[in-house]
């Protein structure tokens, strides 16, 4: 199947899908420029010519081969589906379920008034953070909740947000769980990001980490009836009986 890059724009998601059955040959003013092509195994995967573009059906989404930052640029602009770009993967964000919007909200209830008065704001997804590991890795997330203390500072002439969050929060999912724990744990510690917030609904539980100088400085986990406290910003905590109720 061959599809324009502009109609692959407005509907990224469908044919993320079709591509399960068959190729997908992109097209630039009739110029074919890339092809979007399902992993079927491991083989596949490492004997997929260059430049090409795979997806694979993941829980949380879609995963694949590498694709450019400008790729990636091209393929989700103009679309409404959400998507995040990790060391040149592509990811679909899922639509969550219950229990993550649950935690969301209240956790979120206590971050905004806790920061009510002071500079540093929370914002909620969906908001793009772009962080940097190197001029040449380009990664952009959509945390669940981060806190912004250089908002205006960092604001881009499109009005938006350029700069790295001091503390940002992710709600895991059965789907979602590998890519948090590690890939980005890892890229928030690398981006300088300061804290992180690893909330899990399944087992009732928050993993608070501390980085400094891009490496793990502490670490805790809060179970049951206990509180969460912030490293970081001192008095910031949440129950966790009230956020997982």
């Amino acid at each position: 199947m061959k599809v324009n890059s502009t109609e692959l724009q407005n509907n990224f998601g469908k044919y993320l899908m079709l591509a399960a059955k068959e190729d997908i040959i992109i097209t630039r003013n009739g110029t074919e420029i890339a092809k979007l092509t399902a992993i079927g195994n491991a083989a596949a995967n490492r004997n997929a010519a260059p430049g090409t573009v795979s997806e694979r059906a993941e829980k949380y989404g879609y995963g694949g081969r590498k694709a450019s930052y400008e790729e990636f640029l091209e393929l989700t602009k103009d679309t409404e589906e959400r998507y995040e770009y990790i060391d040149g993967e592509i990811y679909l964000l899922a639509s969550p379920k219950t229990a993550h919007q649950i935690a969301l909200t209240e956790l979120f209830v206590i971050f905004y008034n806790w920061f009510q008065g002071k500079k540093c704001r929370p914002f909620v997804a969906p908001y793009d953070i772009t962080l940097k590991r190197n001029q040449e890795n380009i990664n952009i997330v959509q945390p669940d909740i981060m806190v912004i203390c250089d908002l205006e500072e960092k604001l881009d002439e499109n009005d938006y947000y350029k700069g790295v969050p001091a503390l940002v929060v992710e709600i895991l999912s059965e789907g979602t769980r590998s890519k948090d724990l590690i890939k980005k744990l890892d890229l928030y510690m690398s981006c300088d990001v300061r804290e992180y917030w690893i909330v899990n609904p399944m087992s009732r539980e928050f993993t608070v980490y501390l980085f400094e100088d891009k490496d793990i400085s502490s670490h805790i986990t809060y179970k049951k009836s206990e509180t969460a406290q912030s490293y970081f910003f001192e008095g910031l905590s949440a129950e966790l009986d009230r956020v997982f109720k």
